[in-house]
């Protein structure tokens, strides 16, 4: 398998990437499932940008930069808001259905979410990551230069220490990437992709925690990949939680979208709360009420449910007209009639859930890690815009932004030669016997981070957390050593590489900033500094 890039994840990021490339270059897309299985596919709010006179890109920067915790990084984060509408733009001529508004500048329907001091979230209705993937998708399916590989997992990036000889920039510490290793899900069979340029654009990392609003197959691939490769990773104590996802026992991670209070949702006390049923509470948090930025929504919900003994707490935009509430938000109108929920009459159940990672594998505004020849984008990147907590709707945009920008760095740079690389050696390994160890350590990792590493935190939670996941790791890699792979084993091993990072991350911030909030260090440091860590020498 000969490529001249090969991008792992058909998220966002992932698509746009290949489809600037597709032109000069021949593209390899790994997907773990389907094109359409990822978290982009399940954005609903939309895409912050700059697109009304009315607005301005350092009121969008000073945004972004307040949610951030003093964290973010200015200078990534005006490259990626100055870039914004050209961004859109291209959206606009990939055909994708935005929501149109005559009475706008641009035509379009833009709307507000928690943090944002303006209406500048475009959107396509209450599905726009939909919407985008789909048209992308024609897009990339159509295209001769690039070939779709679903139902492909990849294992590790292949680097120089596994090739040999190695280059100059190996021999001083740095290794370069020549590739992956993928293990096609249908046959088995583990695939040898070369590849100049390897870009990771696996997504975040939401299943390492037992409540997520990601899909299943956020399992922090790239991060735990580019990891081992010898790439930094930064900020990753940074998860941040939804305060939003419908509590119901049939319905799977699905979220109420910001823009439900961006449009003038409130939450209230459930009847489960006695005297002070119906009660909204967030004023009570927040001068912001419910438009404060997502940390401070999902802090005050749980901290109101602990102290009432609550499962939930309950949203409420009835007070709206059915005919707007069918319009803007059809998707979550119908999802939640289909369970007995009419958000026209009544509110809606939620609870926090564990949504987006912030931090990653540390790049630079081109999506460039520390090992030449590979890329990361995306949410399993750290470019600094999101900080110690992202402002709702800039992820999308980081995707289309950086993953232009990856893509014209890539397109520059001249063709390499060709190198003949190993191929997978499963000559020492047997089939597992036991699968049933994988399954109760997956259950066991996740359990144990929902209730150790959760939204507030104690040095003596995440120590016992360290504690079990060194265990656990030891078990998984000897698993991983004597048995032949399977997709559960490849998913578990990232896991717990990447529960061992947000807890070691975690355990080196002394103070409370952002998403972060522990008990034993509740003061904010007055210097913000990002948390890197760096892989030990091989």
């Amino acid at each position: 398998m000969k490529f001249d890039v090969a991008i792992v994840g058909s998220g966002l990021a992932g698509l746009s990437v290949a489809l600037h490339l597709a032109q000069t270059r021949t593209v390899a897309i790994i997907s773990k499932r389907a094109l359409l299985d990822g978290a982009s596919n399940w954005a609903q709010g939309g895409i912050a940008a700059v697109l009304d006179s009315g607005d301005s890109h350092a009121q969008h920067i000073d945004d972004t930069l307040v949610a951030g915790g003093g964290l973010c990084d200015e200078a990534a984060t005006r490259f990626i808001v100055e870039h914004g509408r050209e961004a859109i733009e291209w959206l606009i001529d990939q055909g994708v259905p935005f929501t149109r508004d005559p009475s706008a500048e641009m035509g379009f329907h833009l709307t507000r979410e928690g943090g944002h001091s303006q209406r500048r979230i475009i959107h396509a209705a209450d599905a726009t990551g939909h919407a985008v993937q789909v048209t992308l998708e024609q897009k990339v399916r159509a295209h001769p230069n690039i070939t779709l590989f679903e139902q492909h997992c990849a294992i590790d990036v292949i680097t120089s220490d596994k090739v040999g000889p190695k280059p100059a920039a190996a021999s001083a510490g740095q290794p370069h990437c020549y590739g992956l290793y993928v293990q096609d899900e249908k046959t088995g069979k583990v695939l040898t992709f070369e590849a100049e340029h390897t870009v990771l654009a696996t997504g975040g990392a939401g299943k390492v925690y037992l409540y997520t609003t990601n899909p299943d197959t956020a399992t922090g691939d790239g991060i735990a990949m580019a990891w081992r490769a010898g790439c930094r990773v930064s900020n990753m104590e940074f998860i941040q939680f939804h305060p939003t996802c419908l509590y119901h026992p049939y319905a799977k991670s699905f979220l109420i979208t910001e823009a439900i209070r961006g449009e003038g949702g409130l939450l209230k006390l459930p009847p489960e709360a006695g005297a002070a049923a119906g009660t909204r509470f967030m004023p009570m948090h927040d001068e912001r009420g419910e438009l404060a930025p997502r940390d401070v929504v999902a802090r005050a919900i749980d901290f109101e449910m602990k102290k009432r003994g609550l499962d939930y707490v309950n949203l409420d935009i009835s007070h709206q007209s059915p005919e707007f509430l069918k319009e803007h938000f059809p998707t979550i109108y119908a999802r939640c009639l289909e369970l007995g929920i009419d958000i026209t009459r009544e509110p809606i159940p939620v609870v926090p859930a564990v949504h987006f990672t912030c931090g990653g594998i540390v790049t630079d505004l081109a999506g460039r890690t520390d090992v030449p020849g590979l890329y990361a984008v995306g949410e399993t990147a750290c470019t600094g815009l999101h900080g110690a907590n992202r402002l709702a709707s800039n992820s999308l945009l980081e995707c289309l932004v950086v993953g232009r920008a990856c893509a014209h760095d890539i397109a520059a740079m001249p063709k390499g030669e060709a190198r003949d690389l190993p191929a997978w050696d499963e000559s020492r390994v047997t089939n597992a016997d036991e699968e049933v160890v994988i399954a109760h350590n997956w259950d066991e990792l996740r359990r144990f981070m929902w209730n150790y590493v959760g939204i507030v935190r104690t040095t003596k939670r995440l120590e016992r957390a360290q504690h079990r996941i060194a265990l656990l790791k030891e078990e998984i890699d000897e698993y991983y050593r004597n048995f032949r792979i399977t997709h559960d084993l490849l998913e578990l091993r990232n896991l717990v590489d990447v529960a061992s990072l947000i807890v070691n991350s975690a355990l080196t911030r002394r103070e409370s900033r952002g998403l972060h909030f522990s008990r034993d260090y509740p003061n904010t440091l007055p210097k913000a500094l990002p948390s890197v860590l760096t892989p030990p020498r091989r």
